[in-house]
């Protein structure tokens, strides 16, 4: 093993409790993390230190090794050195660089560890950290400057930047480490990241924040699921409805959205279409589609979680697709769950993929596109 990356991932947080099970984006802050780590190509094992059963499963399901981190090093005050020596003294070989990786921020970029990795191994540097350029001019409360001469302002092209630390990362050459007993010694570098990946949650501000940018930062990614279950009014049409002189209502669909629902349908994908709506077209438009429907429902959870026990499937393994409150019990119950944009705000914060095509305009072909590229290809 070359290369090892810890992740302290204690139970006990101060700022926001159980932070490290939050989650951005869908998925829980201690899964990103790890995630990542995986798809970093030089990183060879990842371990996650933990107290916390609900970390350790979280943890192992993505991917990591866990550690059980002992309670004397598990309080508030116990620094994540501690919790790095502590996972290094648990293996038997020590590697040659050590990455300390902080769930706390959300949005790590494989590439950035990987060229952090490389300048420890080059030996360009023996400690890099993620690092955010910046210009800007840091003050004290008593209205001194700290990096700068209050009586010169320099135009920012005549400045060098100064580096905030995002608490990322930190690469370290492990021997180096182990001496030292801190993240910082020998030659220190940065591996400067992009602005919207430095965002770091120390506060639940920060972390509605960071949920806010997880739709947009989050590189689009195949939905691995067995089944897709869709809301009508909102995802299937843009929630509107024409009502004539009669009072009988029509609604616009998408013939995209039924050409995504017969391929899935083709690829051995269930679906099902759930709806508080008793109006006739929500029947009409699911025999169009050749899919079960179950609508005029108080309870929409209730009857997907009976659907899901009938029909046999993991609920990890399922995408729900809602837009409006109603939704969110539906879209607790699976391991997708999925939103359109012009959602309410609830539901947006509750997903783990907003959609970019609204209801009525394409949503469920584009998330049957998505589900059919993590199927295999059909022979030819």
């Amino acid at each position: 093993m070359r290369v090892l990356a810890v992740v302290p991932a204690r139970g006990g947080s101060v700022g926001v409790p159980l932070k490290n099970l939050e989650r951005v984006g869908g998925i829980p802050l201690v899964s990103r993390a790890v995630s990542a780590l995986v798809r970093a190509e030089s990183v060879d094992t990842v371990v996650v230190s933990t107290d916390h059963r609900g970390i350790a499963a979280a943890a192992e399901a993505a991917g990591a090794q866990v550690v059980d981190r002992p309670a004397d090093i598990a309080g508030s005050t116990a620094s994540s050195e501690s919790a790095v020596l502590h996972a290094l003294a648990s293996l038997e070989e020590t590697p040659e660089v050590v990455l300390l990786v902080q769930c706390t921020s959300a949005f790590i970029d494989p590439a950035d560890v990987d060229a952090a990795v490389a300048k420890v191994l080059s030996g360009e540097a023996d400690v890099v950290f993620s690092g955010l350029e910046t210009y800007e001019f840091i003050w004290t409360e008593g209205g001194e400057g700290v990096n700068h001469d209050p009586a010169t302002r320099p135009r920012r092209q005549d400045r060098e930047p100064h580096f905030r630390e995002t608490g990322a990362f930190y690469a370290m050459r492990a021997q180096g480490f182990l001496e030292a007993g801190h993240r910082f010694f020998g030659t220190v570098a940065v591996q400067p990241v992009k602005s919207v990946t430095a965002h770091e949650i120390d506060t639940p501000e920060d972390l509605e924040i960071v949920r806010a940018l997880a739709h947009v930062v989050d590189a689009p990614l195949p939905i691995d699921v067995d089944a897709v279950v869709t809301d009508f009014d909102g995802v299937h049409t843009d929630d509107r409805a024409f009502v004539d002189s009669e009072g009988r209502e029509m609604v616009a669909v998408s013939r995209a959205d039924g050409m995504g629902v017969s391929l899935l349908l083709r690829s051995g994908v269930k679906v099902l279409v759930l709806s508080t709506e008793q109006n006739p077209v929500v029947a009409a438009r699911a025999r169009k589609l050749g899919v079960p429907v179950l609508q005029g429902l108080s309870a929409k959870q209730n009857a997907l979680a009976d659907w899901l026990a009938i029909e046999g499937l993991d609920p990890e393994r399922v995408a729900y697709v809602g837009n409006d409150v109603n939704d969110l019990g539906c879209m607790a119950l699976v391991g997708w769950p999925v939103t359109v944009p012009e959602a309410h705000a609830e539901v947006r914060r509750a997903a783990r993929v907003v959609l970019t095509h609204g209801g009525g305009a394409g949503a469920v072909r584009e998330l049957a596109d998505r589900v059919l590229a993590a199927r295999p290809a059909a022979p030819a």
